[in-house]
Parts: structure tokens; C-alpha cells; sequence
């Protein structure tokens, strides 16, 4: 029988349902996927939560950072994943630029998420700092995740991608923020390379769902970025990827017998010809 969820079993995932896993202590499984293809394949293996993170910056555009990539693009790739989804709860990154510092345009730029791509969440990077921006969003009806820990679009603040929250005084402010984004309605939040046990400790000080990424095992959930775990990205190898596959090998492998087959005119064959 397949893995694979059948259109009958495919219950679409809300922030009700997640909140509900989280009360019963299922774990939750999420992914990033910026394109229909990948999406489709994500969502119909049974995956909980799609991110359509400002990560494809780095694996789709070749920036260093995420703080190139725009609203606009972030919205294209939104709109292909969204069209893929039929199960998982689609989660959208407002990217570097387009919500700091004026909630206004943190609004707008949420509104244009939700209305060009129909997504269903979008995520912002940060605590108390963008008290103001998360506020005016969840006051549209806008669900809204939170990002705390190492937070990718303040690189150039931080200076690097260590662990962060390892000294008492940033952990106490995550442990804080945390608590803020669950009082004013988040209706989960991601917590990036941060210690376990602060990971524990915030997980169970909050009502809402926790989602690691080098985190530790005491968050609700965790993900990863698709393109590291299924083994296409070589370079980057942090302490906390699991590779699920070689896609590297299997795709350099594949295109290299194209290529000879090609050259040496193998193919097409008769039987590939009309």
C-alpha cells in the first residue's frame, strides 16, 4: 500500500489541527518547498507544515544570505507551492525589509502574501522588536508564526551562524519573546540553533507549537530545508542536518549519462522515435 495520502484521506492541516497536535504531543513534520513540483511531492508524502521560506534565496537564487530575495518573488514562489498543496498548511517568510520598523508595511506586505498567493500563514524573524508589525497583522486575521533563536535576516547584526541563546542574558530575552508571541496570538513559532534545554524550557512555557531547526528533540515539531535534507545542497553540513537522500549523486549521475548517450547517439533510440 502507498505512503502516499490518497484525495480522501487528505484532511487539510489548519492552525487548529496543529495546535491540536501539540496538546496531544504528536510531533509536527515541516518542510520548506518553493516550487509546484517539490510541493507536490512534500505535501502527498503527509507532510504537517510547508514553509515557503526566504531560504530559496540562498538554494534557488545562489545568494549568500536571505536578504536579497523580494516580496514579489517570495509571492511567485508561493503561488506555485500553494497551487501544489492539498494537505499541508501553507506558511509563507516575509522576507528581509518588508516588515521591520513600520507595521504598516508589515501589514501590506501580508495582505499581498495572503491575497496573490492564497497561503496561509505568513512567518517574521524577531521578538519584541516587531511587537508592533505582528500585532497589526493577526489584527487583519492574518495567522502569524513566530522566529526566534538565530534569526537568518540579522546575519550582519549577529555576525555569524554559531548557536545563539548560549549565554543567560539571551536566553532569558528568547524565553521572554517567546512568551510574548504566544500572549499576542502566533499561533506557533520557530526556534533556530538554539540550546536544547532552552528549547525544553520554552517549549513547555508556552502554549503554542514549537518548531526546531538545530534545536534539539524538545521542540513540537521540527524542520528542515528541502534541498539539504534530501542531499542537493553539498557544502552546507551543520551539526543538526540528517541527509534523507544523496540527490546530488543520483541527479550528477543521471544528466552524465545524458550526456553519453547524446554524444554517442544512443538516444534517442528506434523505440523513442516516432
Amino acid at each position: 500500500m502507498s505512503t502516499q495520502l490518497s484525495s480522501v484521506e487528505a484532511k487539510r492541516v489548519t492552525t487548529h489541527i496543529i495546535q491540536e497536535m501539540k496538546n496531544r504531543g504528536e510531533k509536527i513534520s515541516a518542510l520548506t518547498a518553493y516550487d509546484y513540483s517539490m510541493a507536490r511531492i512534500v505535501d502527498a508524502a503527509g507532510i504537517d507544515i510547508i514553509l515557503v521560506g526566504d531560504s530559496a534565496s540562498n538554494v534557488i537564487a545562489g545568494h549568500e544570505t536571505t536578504l536579497p530575495i523580494t516580496l514579489d518573488q517570495m509571492i511567485y514562489h508561493a503561488q506555485a507551492v500553494v497551487k501544489a498543496v492539498k494537505r499541508a498548511f501553507v506558511v509563507v517568510d516575509l522576507p528581509f525589509g518588508s516588515y521591520q520598523g513600520n507595521s504598516r508595511a508589515a501589514l501590506d506586505s501580508a495582505i499581498r502574501i495572503m491575497k496573490e498567493s492564497g497561503a496561509h500563514a505568513v512567518k517574521l524573524e524577531g521578538g519584541l522588536e516587531i511587537k508592533d508589525s505582528i500585532t497589526r497583522i493577526l489584527s487583519a486575521g492574518v495567522p502569524v508564526m513566530g522566529h526566534l533563536g538565530l534569526t537568518p535576516q540579522s546575519i550582519y547584526k549577529f555576525g555569524t551562524y554559531s548557536v545563539r541563546a548560549k549565554e543567560s542574558s539571551e536566553a532569558d530575552k528568547l524565553l521572554e519573546d517567546a512568551k510574548m508571541l504566544d500572549e499576542i496570538g502566533c499561533f506557533g513559532m520557530v526556534l533556530e540553533k538554539i540550546p536544547s534545554h532552552l528549547t525544553q524550557k520554552v517549549s513547555t512555557s508556552v502554549s503554542i507549537p514549537t518548531i526546531g531547526i538545530g534545536a534539539g528533540p524538545y521542540a513540537d515539531g521540527q524542520i528542515l530545508v528541502l534541498h539539504d535534507m534530501l542531499g542537493i545542497t553539498k557544502e552546507f553540513k551543520p551539526r543538526f542536518l540528517r541527509r534523507y537522500a544523496d540527490l546530488h549523486t543520483v541527479m550528477t549521475d543521471a544528466v552524465s549519462n545524458y550526456v553519453k548517450d547524446v554524444k554517442s547517439n544512443d538516444f534517442p533510440n528506434e523505440k523513442e522515435s516516432y
